[in-house]
């Protein structure tokens, strides 16, 4: 394909120091024209082997025509149809290109092109995964963030900080080496921050993180969002079942058990005070709350077995529960003839209860197929 625009591999002679940066676009024209001139400064200034790979998500807003009217060789574009989204953009442009270095970051000029011969020389000490920084010494951001934005932010980094070694982990602007990608364990993402997928999968030991100054963008619009942000816990929940398997389970497990619970409370509470007999009341509240944890069981724990059917689903997590209660009744019962305290015998067997319920559903009810049928 002529005119700089190339459904091939954007770096067509990798040498030892070959970079492909990889820029996932969608609507960004606007700002596409000053985010290649300041990437040429730096591959002219510096000698890099430096191709440039757009990944657009079908924009139609002139990006195409841009790029061909450009015609610059070492520029080239990637419109992707299907399977929309920023981290699949990212992954194809990994994918796509051929040189020994790659670098992803953002077209709307956040991430400063100057920075990316920093990242390359901390490649060349040792390290596995490069990213920059907003939050090391000698990073920042714009002033004029506001306190819903710095929030959202400081949560988000939160829940990622028991998966990687970042201050920053929400950074899109990172640096890795092709091998180090390659070698990566099969990726899965979800939303658009695929940095933190990279981290883990690659199994990246030394990462290191340079400090950058992150300029709010001046032309187009923000594609973050509500849905976005949900996509977002979506995905860090996923990569905690990846690194913590069976205890990320349990520790979903418990909190839909802890929402159950609640529940039933509530509804204990309402059926009572709407006169229902009580026995009627216990039994109803306990239905609706086992169905409650059933559906997000099925939905967020588990969620990798939502394929099987849901009604031999629904009465293998029944039967589990049942006998879940026979287990607590009966350590409950038995601790109570060493335990003076009642209390501290239920919640034994509460405990007892629980963990019989857990192996149930993860083993059984909810069991996960190596081999899924067709």
């Amino acid at each position: 394909m002529s005119g700089g625009v190339s459904s091939e591999s954007a770096a067509e002679a990798p040498g030892d120091s070959s970079v492909a940066v990889i820029v996932p676009t969608y609507r960004e024209v606007e700002n596409l024209p000053a985010l290649i001139s300041r990437l040429d400064q730096v591959r002219t200034a510096h000698a890099l082997d430096l191709d440039l790979l757009i990944v657009d998500d079908d924009s139609r807003d002139g990006t195409k025509e841009l790029v061909e009217r450009m015609a610059l060789p070492w520029v080239h574009l990637i419109v992707r149809s299907t399977d929309r989204g920023l981290s699949q953009a990212v992954l194809e442009g990994l994918r796509r290109a051929s040189a020994t270095t790659l670098v992803v970051m953002d077209a709307d000029l956040s991430h400063p092109p100057e920075k990316i011969v920093e990242m390359l020389a901390a490649l060349k000490q040792g390290a596995d995964f490069v990213v920059g920084s907003r939050f090391v010494t000698g990073g920042s951001t714009d002033d004029d963030w506001g306190l819903l934005r710095w929030l959202n932010s400081r949560v988000a980094t939160i829940l990622a900080s028991p998966l990687v070694p970042l201050k920053d982990p929400m950074s899109g602007f990172f640096a890795l080496r092709r091998a180090t990608f390659e070698g990566g364990d099969p990726f899965n993402p979800i939303g658009y921050k695929i940095g933190l997928e990279l981290v883990l999968k690659c199994r990246c030991q030394m990462v290191r993180e340079i400090p950058i100054h992150f300029e709010d963008r001046k032309l187009g619009k923000s594609k973050l969002s509500l849905r976005e942000q949900l996509r977002y816990i979506e995905h860090i929940r996923r990569l905690y079942n990846y690194k913590f398997g069976n205890f990320s389970h349990f520790a979903q497990f418990a909190v839909v058990g802890f929402s159950g619970a609640i529940l039933n409370l509530g509804l204990l509470t309402a059926f009572v005070a709407s006169n229902m007999p009580m026995r009627g009341a216990v039994a109803l509240a306990i239905l609706l709350s086992m169905l409650w944890n059933f559906a997000l069981n099925r939905r967020f724990t588990f969620s990798y077995a939502r394929h099987e059917p849901v009604a031999k689903q629904l009465f293998r997590f029944i039967g589990a529960s049942s006998a879940g209660a026979v287990v607590n009744y009966a350590v409950t019962v038995g601790l109570l003839r060493t335990v003076a305290l009642p209390q501290l015998a239920a919640f034994g067997g509460i405990l007892a209860g629980f963990a019989l319920n857990f192996a149930a559903s993860r083993y059984w009810v909810f069991r996960q197929r190596h081999v899924q049928r067709p």
